[in-house]
Order: structure tokens, then C-alpha cells, then sequence
């Protein structure tokens, strides 16, 4: 029998490879319109997160949720950052750019740490602050060179570290957030479906039994790493969670490359350079420090792609 250690390692790489294999999976819609694939994992998400609420007797928790205004109003703007973010990332992987939605990912620690010290006013140690440097180079390289600003990885990670920050300042679990934020966008994503249906251009039964069977199922493949990564989160360190996260862009990464054969030029491998001695440095700073048993948001922050 797995020790409990060893049983939140096999629960969290199994999140973080299943939010990696995201650009291979939606890759698959790339003829669907982003924002009905939205739509869809919107209440897919929704209906399936419902269920398992019941399944657990988590409705109990939901509903004390759902009594405090701070919650609510907390929650309401993480599910439009959410929101954002995955329709971005959706976004990428339709139009061929999951090499720099990987780089998002690989920053997105970063952002949150400069966020936190600018609105948590929490301290940067030198570790820290030389990452932070670091990524900024690696940004600046990219503007320079490639003479545009690189908006769609500074949007990932700004919009997922945004929603970090709100979900750290509202107390509630992984599942019962979930369950509101996508409730929250439930009537619109709903709305705009049914007005879909009467146009004639929603494309969820339309298509082929592929597209309809992806679009529902990415209801599952939303809620199934959150709750993977939730058990994890609660048996493991700091460190050890905070190592796992580069699994995902990693594997987008590799993918983008490999399978999905994207151009990756000499000033894009300059930059990924600059931001992967940037995540060491930060990796190096965070083993130095005391050794915790969960981080304080781990359980509460992690809806992403």
C-alpha cells in the first residue's frame, strides 16, 4: 500500500501531466470557435463538479460559501480571470502558439511572486528577486528582438496570477470554488449556447461524435486534475508541489515542438533560456527555506488551463 507521501507524488504528477497534455487535447477543436469551446468546458464543468459535490456530501460547504458576501464577490472575479485565461489559452492552441503559452506557465510563478510583494507587500529575498530579473531579461529579449511585446505569454500569466491572488484572499476549498466560479458563468455560457442552438451555429451536436465527445469531456479533464492536485497538495511540502508545476509548461513545451511541430527560433530559445535559469534560481531559493507541509493556497488557487 502507497504511503501517503508517495500517493500525493502519484496524484500530483497525474494532475500536472493531464493540464501538460491540454494543448494536445484542444488541439483537437481547432476548427471549433474559442469561444464555444468556452462555453462548453463552462458547463460541462459545472454539471460535472455538481455531481461529485453530491457524491461526496460536499453541499454543505458550497452553501456556506454561497452566505458570505466576501466569497462571492472574491469568487466572482476569479471566475472572470479564470475565465480569461482559459480563453486565451484556448485561443493559442488554435492558432498554433502553445510555445509561447508554454512560456506563460514557465513565468506565471514569477508574476505571482512580484504580485504578491506589490499587494500581499510580501518580502523578496535575493533568490527571488535575481528570478525575477531573470524573466524580465528573458521578456525584454523577446521585445527586443523579435520587436513585439510577447502579450499572449504575459497574458496567461498575469491573468492566472491575478486569479491566484484573489483565490488566496477567499477561504474555501478547491471543489467548492470551482463549483462557484463556473456557476457563476453559468447562465451566460448558458445564454450563449441556446442562442447558438437557435442560429443554427452551435457546433456541440453539429459536428462529428469527436467534437461533440471532446467538448463535453473537457468538463471532466477541468475538474479532474484540480481534485488530483487538492489531494496532493494536502500530503505533500512546499517544495515538492512547487517542483511538479513545471511539469505542465514542460510538457507543453515538448509538445509544442515535437507534436505539434512549431517554429522555434534562435531569440525564443535565448529568452526560454534566460526564464529557465530564472525558475533554478527561484526552484534553489525555495529548497533554502524551512520545509512546509502544504502551501497556504494549494488547495484553493489551482483551476488553471
Amino acid at each position: 500500500m502507497l504511503s501517503q507521501q508517495k500517493l500525493g507524488l502519484v496524484y500530483g504528477v497525474t494532475a500536472y501531466t493531464i493540464w501538460g497534455l491540454f494543448p494536445w487535447y484542444f488541439h483537437f477543436l481547432n476548427h471549433v470557435n474559442p469561444w464555444q469551446v468556452l462555453t462548453q468546458r463552462i458547463i460541462w464543468s459545472f454539471l460535472l463538479v455538481s455531481v461529485i459535490a453530491l457524491f461526496i456530501h460536499h453541499a454543505s460547504s458550497i452553501k456556506a460559501a454561497m452566505t458570505q458576501r466576501k466569497v462571492i464577490s472574491g469568487l466572482l472575479l476569479s471566475s472572470l480571470l479564470i475565465a480569461a485565461n482559459w480563453l486565451i489559452f484556448i485561443w493559442a492552441v488554435g492558432q498554433g502558439r502553445v510555445l509561447e503559452s508554454s512560456l506563460g506557465y514557465f513565468i506565471t510563478p514569477l508574476v505571482s511572486v512580484l504580485l504578491a510583494r506589490i499587494f500581499l507587500k510580501e518580502s523578496l529575498d535575493r533568490y527571488r528577486l535575481s528570478a525575477c530579473i531573470l524573466a524580465l531579461i528573458g521578456v525584454l529579449w523577446l521585445v527586443i528582438h523579435l520587436g513585439v511585446l510577447p502579450w499572449l505569454p504575459l497574458s496567461l500569466a498575469l491573468s492566472f496570477g491575478f486569479y491566484g491572488l484573489v483565490r488566496k484572499k477567499v477561504p474555501v476549498d478547491s471543489l467548492t470554488g470551482l463549483w462557484v466560479e463556473t456557476g457563476i458563468l453559468l447562465p451566460f455560457a448558458l445564454s450563449w449556447w441556446l442562442w447558438l442552438e437557435w442560429q443554427g451555429q452551435s457546433q456541440l451536436f453539429s459536428e462529428n461524435f469527436q467534437t461533440t465527445f471532446l467538448l463535453i469531456f473537457s468538463g471532466a479533464l477541468t475538474a479532474a486534475p484540480l481534485l488530483l492536485f487538492a489531494s496532493a497538495a494536502n500530503r505533500l511540502s512546499l517544495t515538492a508541489v512547487g517542483f511538479m508545476m513545471y511539469i505542465n509548461p514542460t510538457m507543453q513545451f515538448l509538445t509544442a515542438i515535437y507534436l505539434l511541430k512549431e517554429p522555434f527560433n534562435h531569440q525564443q530559445l535565448v529568452a526560454f533560456i534566460f526564464i529557465w535559469i530564472a525558475l533554478v534560481v527561484f526552484s534553489f531559493g525555495a529548497m533554502r527555506q524551512p520545509n512546509a507541509k502544504t502551501p497556504v493556497h494549494a488547495t484553493t488557487t489551482d483551476s488553471r488551463v
